[in-house]
């Protein structure tokens, strides 16, 4: 079962990698390169704290970090356990013509880091903005996604990861996300509640 799986990943990931141009792998090289992902942060920080006020935005920043943090090492901790070797390094995917466009890393990926801070941060990001009651931020929860499923294929164009490993890492960055940014909602009610003007 777990064979057939890896096959289909195979035939599937060979199947989206082949479609590149030199502007497209220009495109999906800037995506991969954690450095740009840094003028977004910046930007969701600079809102939450607009939107939200101080104490509010630091206890959102801290679950965003939260998130950022615990996905990158469980992915670390997944891709040393699991051992399944990055397609850049699989002779059947080389031998099938994998396009790869960054330099080889680490041997295994299994599963995707890259897509699950992409995700992790879009939920843990959305559901922070949304302790502002007035808005509902629904055009940021479509650019948000967006910007993290380019991060996620990005890393199938550039031969690093499999199709499964970015579907893996999104799914566990989504709940990490999605758990750490209720957590901070729950802490933001309970000093509200704490707090003698309720604010």
């Amino acid at each position: 079962m777990i064979d057939t799986l890896h096959t289909f990943d195979q035939h599937l990931t060979l199947l989206l990698n082949h479609f590149h141009s030199s502007w497209a792998d220009a495109f999906w090289q800037f995506m991969s390169d954690i450095q740009v992902w840094f003028p977004l942060y910046i930007i969701v920080l600079v809102m939450l704290f607009v939107r939200l006020g101080w104490k509010k935005a630091l206890i959102v920043t801290a679950s965003l970090i939260l998130t950022i943090v615990i996905t990158d090492q469980v992915a670390n901790l997944i891709k040393n356990s699991v051992t399944r070797l990055r397609p850049c390094y699989d002779y059947t995917m080389l031998s099938g013509g994998l396009h790869v466009l960054e330099k080889r890393s680490g041997y295994y990926g299994f599963f995707s880091g890259h897509s699950a801070n992409a995700f992790g941060f879009a939920a843990a990001s959305l559901i922070g903005l949304r302790n502002d009651r007035r808005r509902r931020f629904m055009g940021y929860a479509a650019m948000i996604y967006v910007w993290a499923t380019l991060i996620a294929l990005s890393r199938v164009f550039v031969g690093k990861h499999y199709l499964g490993d970015i579907v893996v890492g999104a799914l566990i960055g989504s709940i990490f996300g999605t758990l750490l940014a209720f957590a901070a909602r729950y802490l933001i009610k309970r000093i509200h509640l704490a707090s003698p003007q309720g604010t």
